[in-house]
């Protein structure tokens, strides 16, 4: 989760029609909102300005360097005057990188009575910015287009959500996930392509048996354990029948030897997620509980029962929420509260949420585990904090991957949950219960999910759209009839497209 060399390049289109007194003009107006984008805090990345761009090779010349430059994430395309669009098509269609067209002027308002043709000339986004729409659409070329006035809170909040979806599918194009195990016997949802995965979303995913990992758990020093023991300490709430009882104490000295095996691992082998399944436990003496939701706490994706789908996506997701409020983290529909008037889902896991999400300090705690045959494995358990939420998830369609997102409102238990012995998270889904689980099943949406309290509906979208995958949302505006439509249209437009 290091970004520190990423940058997003903001480029500005004219032409020499209106001489070279007007292009310094223009040159100096969008190095200035560079500049002033790249100082705002509003924005996660820096953005650099990378000149005025007024023949067809200076625009290939550039998208070349884009495409090829490892810091860079995305380009910011500006049009100051009219830009001939013809100009573009030789560089666009070699564009690799996500495009965001911003749709602006530099001065907010007409001056009414200096006002003249030159000023006309210059400051003609209105109509420069028509014609760069016009040859991207004809091109079929995935860009956002943000419109308004450059300094507006709006504006800069468009630009911040898509550098951050941009940085994602680029942090993705590198990412891979280490399967520990297969999938969950039998179940279909978290199967799919891996090679096509990999071909649409740039990501790997590369398979492991137990043994493998085994080896680094049993490398981990005594020194090592007793260290991560005092981390624990430091960082959660213990209960006396964990800390008084020796049985359990060395349960705990093996949570952290997993911990730091499983850490050992995927750092050697650069991953940056990972899944694991509670039906291939061979060679560890209790399923991985705390050490996920460490790892998750620390931007690893993961997806249970061998869902390496999800475990991209939330290692997605964990990038396009850096340094925001909220957490992100794995998640599964569980169960649903269905008092009359008062529908609610119950998120949870057997073990495995991450505490980025935690209202308070998580308490340690060792239960017994019916599912996969060993030792009473350590997790970590909390509740929620009320707000709003994102739950998203991605499946294999066969001929395409579909994309569900739903608005959720996380809401606090009615009463203390005393023998829940997991973390959870229980939410009322928008636009009402029967709406959005009628629009979840008809979509064929996942039982596990990326839940996110700190990234938008817009974050999600923004990245769909990069990956150019089908994307459904599940929202306060719209009806299930709308929702079945949506799903129609899409059958029929994936078929020709």
């Amino acid at each position: 989760m290091q970004f520190e060399n990423k940058e997003i390049w903001l480029v500005a289109g004219s032409q020499h029609l209106y001489g070279e007194e007007a292009l310094k003009e223009v040159q100096k107006n969008a190095k200035k909102i560079a500049e002033y984008y790249s100082e705002l805090e509003d924005i996660f990345l820096k953005v650099k300005f990378k000149g005025v761009l007024t023949r067809s090779s200076e625009i290939k010349k550039l998208i070349f360097k884009a495409n090829s430059s490892t810091d860079c994430v995305g380009l910011i395309c500006w049009m100051h005057t009219f830009s001939p669009a013809k100009m573009w098509i030789t560089g666009l269609k070699f564009l690799q990188k996500p495009m965001l067209h911003l749709h602006t002027q530099f001065r907010r308002e007409i001056p009414w009575n200096d006002i003249d043709m030159d000023y006309m000339n210059i400051n003609q986004s209105a109509h420069g910015g028509r014609e760069f729409g016009f040859i991207n659409s004809r091109m079929k070329i995935k860009r956002k287009v943000v419109a308004g006035y450059w300094q507006d809170k709006d504006v800069i909040n468009e630009i911040d959500t898509w550098v951050r979806a941009a940085l994602a599918w680029n942090d993705a194009q590198e990412v891979k996930i280490a399967r520990f195990g297969d999938n969950m016997r039998r179940v279909a949802v978290t199967e799919g392509d891996k090679v096509e995965a990999e071909m649409q979303f740039g990501y790997s995913v590369e398979g492991y048996g137990l043994k493998e990992l085994g080896k680094y758990i049993q490398a981990v020093p005594k020194e090592a354990i007793s260290a991560q023991l005092d981390k624990y300490q430091e960082e959660y709430s213990f209960n006396r029948e964990l800390i008084d009882n020796k049985k359990n104490m060395k349960r705990l000295e093996e949570a952290a030897r997993i911990e730091l095996g499983m850490r050992e691992f995927l750092s050697a082998g650069d991953f940056a997620g990972f899944t694991t399944t509670f039906e291939n436990l061979a060679g560890l003496k209790q399923l991985p509980g705390l050490a996920v939701q460490r790892l998750m706490k620390d931007g690893y994706g993961f997806g249970a029962e061998g869902d390496w789908k999800t475990a991209a996506l939330v290692r997605a997701v964990k990038v396009m929420g850096t340094e925001l409020a909220g957490g992100t983290s794995f998640m599964e529909q569980y169960t649903y509260h269905l008092k009359a008037d008062n529908y609610k889902v119950l998120g949870a896991h057997m073990l495995e949420v991450c505490e980025t999400i935690a209202a308070d300090t998580p308490g340690l705690e060792i239960h017994p585990l019916d599912i996969g045959g060993k030792d009473d494995p350590v997790r970590a358990i909390f509740n929620v904090p009320a707000g709003s939420a994102i739950n998203c998830s991605v499946m294999d369609m066969g001929d395409r991957f579909r994309m569900l997102a739903n608005q959720v409102e996380v809401v606090e238990p009615e009463e203390d949950l005393p023998n829940l012995p997991v973390a959870r998270v229980l939410w009322e889904p928008k636009p009402d219960f029967s709406t959005a689980v009628k629009a979840w099943i008809y979509g064929g949406g996942a039982h596990h999910t990326c839940f996110s309290q700190a990234v938008t509906l817009e974050h999600i979208e923004d990245f769909a759209l990069l990956a150019d995958i089908e994307f459904i949302s599940i929202t306060e505006e719209k009806n299930l009839q709308d929702i079945k439509n949506e799903l129609k249209w899409n059958e029929a437009y994936y078929k020709i497209r």
